[in-house]
């Protein structure tokens, strides 16, 4: 699915727009500002995925990009309501561990959403397998630490005598 590179960039399918235009119809109050808004997202609506993880990026004006690495994925959803499902499209909403209880990023008018989410979820165990790849991997303190610590509790053992001993009036400063 990637690049020899590596890389791969996706753009929405036509079916998209379809769907924009619908929900802009439906809202017909607002279709003059709806519109050249769905209609700029639709054309600037880039993803990005590589071998560390997945980039959103959308707008003229404002323009907005999220970049989710692999391992930062903790579960995927394909949403559709009614029209979405009759054009074909559905949503891969996808969350992290960040607290919010939404979507950290919606996919959003790919090709073939079910392959789509089939190969996040086998980019996502292959960063569990590989805990190197998208964050730093939890290692336990190096020999040199341990011994740092280890002197360092015997000077403050040393130094807790020495000040009981003051406190009693064994010893002089």
């Amino acid at each position: 699915m990637l690049s020899p590179a590596g890389e791969r960039e996706e753009r929405p399918v036509p079916r998209l727009f379809t769907y924009y235009l619908i929900q802009a119809l439906v809202a017909l109050p607002a279709l003059p500002f709806l519109l050249p808004y769905l209609y700029f997202r639709y054309h600037t609506l880039r993803y990005r995925l590589d071998a560390e993880g997945l980039s959103m990026s959308w707008g003229i004006l404002f323009r907005r990009e999220i970049h989710l690495t692999y391992a930062r994925i903790q579960d995927i959803h394909l949403v559709s309501n009614i029209a979405e499902r009759w054009l074909g499209l559905a949503r891969i909403q996808i969350q992290t561990a960040s607290g919010s209880s939404g979507a950290q990023m919606t996919l959003e008018g790919i090709a073939d959403h079910g392959a789509m989410r089939d190969f996040l979820y086998a980019k996502i165990r292959e960063a569990a397998k590989d805990p190197a790849q998208g964050a730093v991997a939890q290692e336990g303190p190096s020999g040199e630490a341990v011994e740092a610590l280890e002197e360092l509790a015997v000077e403050l053992r040393l130094l807790k005598d020495h000040l009981g001993s003051l406190r009693k009036g064994e010893g002089h400063a």
